[in-house]
């Protein structure tokens, strides 16, 4: 029974000395995975920002032309 016991107690700190370790690796990729979203997010925002800018460029230039001369009557 003492047997029993020991393999039982030597399963069990295997197991969450594997535990410990697995967590190290969980935590790592997570911050990798963060870190990844946030330059995406960064990407994002920039090609954003600037599909902004255009349309703000656009719009202004659009603004600021002279009104297209109507068409009359010709003699």
């Amino acid at each position: 029974m003492s047997d029993d016991r020991e393999l039982h107690r030597a399963a069990k700190a295997n197991r969450e000395r594997l535990a410990v370790a697995h967590r190290e690796v969980v935590l790592q990729e997570e911050a990798k995975n963060a870190v990844d979203i946030r330059e995406n997010m960064a990407r994002l925002k920039e090609l954003r920002l600037a599909k902004e800018a255009r349309e703000t460029r656009t719009q202004i230039s659009k603004a600021n032309q002279r009104p297209a001369p109507k068409p009359g009557r010709s003699r």
